[in-house]
C-alpha cells in the first residue's frame, strides 16, 4: 500500500523531494546490489553507489542533452570495467564484479529515475501517475501473493523461483488492472482507461519477470533477501523489482504519445 508520507510527498510537495526520495532509493538499492555482486570490496561498492547515482541524477536531468547524457552512460560502464582490474580480489567471481559494474548502473540508477521523471513531466498529473506505477507493481504483488496461496500448483519458473505459480501469475495480473484502472479513475485522467487496462497488462507481465530478474541475481549469489532496508519485505531492491521495470514503460508511452506536459 502507498503510505500517507508518498502520498503526501507526491501530490503537496514539488517534484524535487521526490527525486530526493528516488535518489536516496538509489543510493540504498545500488547498495545492496553491489553487496551482492562485491560482498567482500567495500570500496567498490562505494563506487557502484556513486555510479548508480551518476546515472539516475544523469537521466533525469540531462534527458534532453544528448550529450551529456551520453558521456554518463559512457564513462560510468568504463568504471565498471577498470575497478575490478584495480580491485583485483578472487579471479573467479572477476565476471560479475565487472559486469556488475557495468550493469548495475543501469539497473538500478537509470531505470528508477523514470519515476521522479513521471512526478516532474506529468504536471498537475505527475503524483498520479507515480501512484498509477506503483499501484500496478504493488498491488499486481498483491494478487499474485494471494491467487498463488489459494491456487497455485503449476510453478512458473521453479529452477528461478520455487514459489512462483502460473496461478499467482494471472492473480497478479488481475491485481495489476484493478490498481491501474482505480489510480486512472482517481488521478490519471491523461491516460484513456482502455490503455490504463493495457498497459497493466504488459506492465504487470514484464514487471513479474522484473522480480524473477532479482531473484535470478539472488539466487545466483546465494541470498534470500537483497537487504533488511524494509522490516518484512526484506531490502528496497525486494520492494522495487517490478517497480523497476513499470516505472520506464510507462514513462516511454506517455512520451511517445505525447502525453508529458514537462
Amino acid at each position: 500500500m502507498v503510505s500517507p508520507l508518498i502520498l503526501c510527498t507526491l501530490f503537496f510537495a514539488p517534484p524535487w523531494a521526490w527525486l530526493l526520495v528516488i535518489l536516496s532509493a538509489t543510493a540504498i538499492g545500488a547498495n545492496e546490489f553491489f553487496h551482492m555482486t562485491h560482498p567482500d570490496d567495500r570500496v567498490a561498492r562505494i563506487i557502484g553507489v556513486i555510479s548508480t547515482v551518476a546515472v539516475g541524477a544523469a537521466v533525469y536531468f540531462f534527458h534532453t542533452d544528448a550529450q551529456a547524457l551520453l558521456t554518463v552512460l559512457l564513462v560510468v560502464p568504463l568504471v565498471g570495467l577498470l575497478v575490478p582490474l584495480w580491485r583485483l580480489g578472487d579471479i573467479k567471481t572477476g565476471a560479475l564484479r565487472m559486469l556488475g559494474g557495468v550493469a548495475g548502473p543501469l539497473y538500478v540508477g537509470g531505470l528508477l529515475a523514470t519515476n521522479a521523471m513521471l512526478r516532474r513531466d506529468m504536471g498537475d498529473q505527475g503524483g498520479g501517475a507515480v501512484v498509477f506505477v506503483l499501484l500496478i507493481a504493488w498491488w499486481g504483488d498483491t494478487g499474485g501473493y494471494f491467487a498463488g496461496r489459494a491456487f497455485g500448483k503449476h510453478k512458473l519458473y521453479a529452477a528461478v523461483s520455487p514459489k512462483k505459480t502460473w496461478e499467482g501469475f494471472f492473480g497478479s495480473l488481475g491485481g495489476s488492472v484493478v490498481g491501474a484502472v482505480s489510480s486512472q479513475l482517481l488521478f490519471v485522467p491523461a491516460i484513456p482507461l482502455v490503455h490504463a487496462i493495457v498497459l497493466a497488462l504488459v506492465c504487470g507481465a514484464l514487471g513479474q519477470l522484473g522480480d524473477l530478474v532479482e531473484s535470478l541475481l539472488k539466487r545466483s549469489c546465494g541470498i534470500k533477501d537483497s537487504g533488511g532496508a524494509i522490516p518484512g519485505h526484506g531490502g528496497i531492491l525486494d520492494r522495487l523489482d517490478a517497480v523497476l521495470v513499470v516505472s520506464p514503460l510507462v514513462y516511454l508511452y506517455l512520451s511517445h504519445t505525447g502525453r508529458l506536459v514537462g
